[in-house]
């Protein structure tokens, strides 16, 4: 290939969107489970938020996430989640854990696997990928997330948070959650 060729081909792979092979985009990170980071990654985006918090999350076990949200919650952070609806049997959500730190959850049940594991913070960082909110999915799975810092994207994805609010309805409290004195020792 000669120069002048290869450097229009440069060109076109920089204008698509594509970077060189073993970078990643500014603005991108990214981690793997088991034992990568991702829920390190989590808590710390979530320490860092000031304004807004949207969060949708089919498996919601991670007591240190838990936690960070309500963190947020009480430095002011306006924090908004919605869950699947497998969350209001699931012997160790953080469902009620939330409601009882006043961040009251909602259930989408209106499809029949609510999948999304999706933060959006401050209207311009998104954390996505297939990572459950969950301690299995940290030590023991096969998982990715992705933190991004793209506010174009992350508007993107505040609209569809909200169409899921649309039709998303109010956690109840159930009485197969795991009682409060058990919450410290699952950390």
């Amino acid at each position: 290939m000669r120069s002048v060729e290869w450097c229009a081909l440069s060109l076109a792979l920089v204008f698509a969107g594509c970077v060189p092979q073993g970078s990643i985009p500014q603005g991108v990170q990214v981690y793997f489970s088991p034992h990568g980071g991702a829920t390190e990654a989590v808590v710390e985006a979530l320490d860092h938020s000031t304004n807004s918090v949207l969060v949708q999350a089919y498996s919601f076990t991670s007591v240190p996430i838990a936690r960070a949200l309500v963190d947020a919650h009480r430095r002011g952070v306006n924090v908004q989640i919605i869950l699947d609806r497998s969350q209001r049997t699931e012997k160790y959500s953080e469902a009620d854990f939330l409601l009882h730190e006043g961040i009251p959850p909602m259930i989408d049940a209106q499809h029949a696997i609510a999948h999304n594991k999706v933060v959006v913070i401050d209207g311009c960082v998104v954390l996505t990928g297939s990572f459950n909110f969950t301690k299995a999915a940290e030590e023991n799975n096969a998982e990715n997330l992705l933190v991004i810092d793209d506010a174009v994207l992350a508007r993107r994805y505040t609209e569809n948070w909200h169409l899921h609010e649309g039709h998303s309805e109010a956690y109840e409290r159930t009485e197969r959650a795991e009682p409060r004195a058990n919450h410290k020792a699952r950390e």
